[in-house]
């Protein structure tokens, strides 16, 4: 039987290109956390997660401190038992943030390893429902000089390019300022492909919203992304009640005991889980499974590479969210190797795991601190 015989965590700081704005936010450069978890079998995986735009350095120490001495020695294929062992020797430090996110991690890397293992790609050993996924192209963020017609550019651009979803930033500007930006796009597109919107927290009471959100649905969007914090459940579920357009929301919601709690308030038409935030691909496969129960479809946030295995593998998750280049995620840049997209689709990968390791020299490059572990 293999035994985990050893785990590493390096945080990570990859500085934009240029600074970019969210409707609350400026960010002007990303935090990532990444592990690998060997076997003495010679099998590895590896794990990773966004931190935020700084204290990425925090990242290691919970896993070498906390997480590490939960899993060496154990089988790594105990993945469910490992899970609630992590999770509970982190109850007073954790439950969320970037204690949860050093758990994900850990797990997306058992799943890779178990894979490599088993000579599957991630998604053939969940289960896999197809071999390709169909994909949003996201951006449409706010950058100095961005008009609307250039906004209505690159929108139309990624729909020239074979995807038939897009989506845009939405809640930086005052009512006719995001009226122009969506009218712009939407003409551009035309009627056909799908257009979402992300708001990004933007409003804090629901009055405020409603006015924006009444003035979109003569543009028909398929859903407004994020419009509250994430905690505010009960105007998530007012919101909702209250227009046609879906809400979205979870991309940095926690655990399935949240998630029910929100499916439960009517709080979301669509899920927005990520593996990487929520718990790892366990975590992510139960609160898949509640969502399921309840009607509810996935569209992950973030990090397709990862995601696009996991919307093959479960039958209510529909979309992946796609980003073009690397600008906005440019987690991409410590890659080997990118994901194929044709005609607006995710190509699965065949390789045994997640089908790609990272690039050493690019880990070297932007490292905030050694290898530790």
């Amino acid at each position: 039987m293999s035994k985990i015989s050893a785990v590493r965590a390096r945080a990570i700081s990859i500085p934009l290109d240029s600074a970019t704005s969210f409707a609350s936010r400026l960010v002007k450069e990303r935090h990532y956390g990444i592990v690998e978890v060997s076997g003495d079998d010679g099998f590895k995986g590896i794990g990773f997660c966004y931190v935020g735009s700084s204290g990425g350095s925090i990242f290691p120490e919970i896993v070498t401190s906390l997480l590490a001495p939960v899993l060496l020695g154990q089988d790594p294929y105990r993945v469910e038992g490992l899970w609630g062992e992590m999770y509970q020797e982190t109850l007073l430090q954790g439950r969320a943030g970037t204690v949860m996110r050093a758990i994900s991690a850990l797990d997306i890397a058992l799943w890779d390893r178990n894979s490599r293992a088993a000579k599957l790609p991630l998604y053939r050993f969940l289960g896999a429902v197809s071999d390709s996924v169909p994909a949003y192209a996201s951006g449409g963020y706010y950058l100095d000089g961005k008009t609307p017609a250039k906004l209505a550019d690159e929108m139309q651009a990624y729909v020239n390019g074979g995807f038939q979803a897009v989506k845009m930033k939405v809640g930086k500007l005052d009512l006719r300022g995001e009226e122009a930006r969506i009218a712009a796009v939407r003409e551009r597109i035309g009627p056909d492909p799908l257009l979402m919107l992300d708001a990004n927290n933007a409003w804090s009471d629901l009055p405020t919203a409603l006015r924006f959100v009444r003035m979109f649905e003569k543009y028909d969007p398929y859903f407004i992304e994020e419009p509250f914090s994430p905690d505010d459940i009960e105007n998530h579920a007012r919101l909702a009640g209250s227009t046609s357009v879906l809400v979205a929301t979870g991309e940095i919601e926690v655990g399935r005991w949240r998630f029910k709690q929100l499916l439960q308030a009517g709080g979301a038409a669509i899920l927005q889980t990520d593996a990487a935030v929520c718990g790892g691909v366990t975590e992510f496969k139960r609160i898949a499974a509640t969502a399921a129960s309840f009607g509810v479809t996935l569209c992950p946030h973030w990090f397709h590479d990862l995601h696009a295995h996991l919307v093959a593998a479960i039958p209510n998750a529909r979309y992946v969210e796609y980003f073009a280049d690397d600008q906005v995620l440019n987690f991409r840049r410590l890659l080997d190797k990118q994901v194929q997209i044709k005609e607006g689709r995710i190509l699965l990968p065949q390789e045994p795991g997640l089908g790609f390791n990272f690039n050493d020299q690019a880990v070297e490059r932007y490292a905030l601190s050694p290898w530790r572990g």
